[in-house]
């Protein structure tokens, strides 16, 4: 497929095959795992949003905030998980070239809502430790602005990927259609999609974790000038499951992104897994780590399953 820009040919493919894992032993073996991880995550994930739902004692913002975090959740591992299996498992490593873009667009704009997520959930605790007499206010318009910003910022940065050519290699060494491993594939310039690419690490990844990190500065401050010993412990016990997240989400992702996209000092193998677990593992793990540490989703969940208890009881 060609098309004319600035009258150049500017020439699509017809897809482009995924080909990452080469060298990576019992990869069926990982793809059943990851497998295994998708419907954990779609249950955890559907669970907790279905109890936050019903409840209307937690319509809150910080779990208005999570149920946005795991919807997020069970669309960023739906958009990569299902063609893995697909590509590796089922032997079918082609993607059509607007499929790919899809794809690309799906991955970023969730990504970058999952670090979005996480970044309202540090202001929500940050407010409620530091500001407790707005503590009610909605999380509603920060969450629809950041979908809004982040499909935006994202659409354009695929949009650019249509002024590229391919004209020789077709091979994705990623396991799905992958921002970088794309654009390197180009037999023309490049250079402005690059720049897209760190400008967006820095929006996305990098400028929340920032503000993350500023929230939690606050936090201590503040938790270091109470008097009583118990009321910092109180204070500081509601910020740990949300650390845990940040930990296990922003770690991986900025080592992997600064050592392969800036300085590529990491074997393209070892990248893909790395990248992969990265994305796949955090969406699964989120519901967990919020329905074990926070005392409020553990009692409803507790309720719950009583009242089914219950009834089964009285059924038979």
């Amino acid at each position: 497929m060609a098309s004319m820009s600035n009258s150049s040919a500017i020439i699509h493919p017809p897809g482009f095959y995924i080909i990452g894992f080469q060298t990576f032993p019992n990869i069926s073996v990982y793809i059943i795992f990851l497998a295994v991880v998708y419907m954990a995550t779609l249950v955890f994930n559907a669970f907790l949003m279905y109890i936050i739902a019903i409840d209307h004692c937690l319509h809150t913002p910080k779990f208005l905030a999570v149920f946005n975090l795991a919807l997020v959740d069970i669309i960023l591992n739906t958009t990569t998980i299902p063609s893995m299996i697909k590509v590796f498992f089922v032997k079918d490593n082609f993607i059509p070239f607007n499929l790919c873009l899809v794809q690309m667009y799906f991955y970023y704009s969730f990504v970058s809502m999952e670090s979005y997520s996480l970044a309202i959930l540090a202001y929500d605790r940050m407010v409620a430790i530091c500001l407790p007499l707005r503590q009610n206010m909605l999380n509603t318009v920060r969450i629809i602005l950041s979908w809004s910003f982040a499909l935006g910022v994202i659409a354009y940065a695929v949009a650019l990927m249509t002024r590229l050519s391919f004209c020789s290699s077709l091979e994705v060494l990623s396991y799905f259609c992958d921002y970088a491993p794309v654009f390197r594939l180009a037999c023309n310039d490049y250079s402005m999609q690059w720049w897209v690419a760190s400008m967006l690490t820095f929006m996305l990844l990098v400028g929340p974790f920032t503000f993350i990190f500023l929230s939690y500065v606050s936090i201590l401050v503040t938790v270091f000038k109470m008097k009583s010993l118990q009321s910092r412990v109180k204070a500081l016990s509601t910020c740990v499951e949300h650390l845990i997240l940040v930990a296990i989400f922003y770690i991986p992702l900025i080592v992997i992104f600064t050592i392969g996209f800036y300085m590529r000092l990491i074997d393209p193998d070892q990248r893909v897994l790395s990248l992969s677990l990265a994305s796949c593992i955090p969406p699964c793990i989120n519901p967990i780590v919020y329905s074990l540490k926070t005392k409020e989703i553990k009692i409803r969940v507790l309720a719950l399953m009583g009242k089914n208890c219950v009834e089964d009881t009285l059924k038979k």
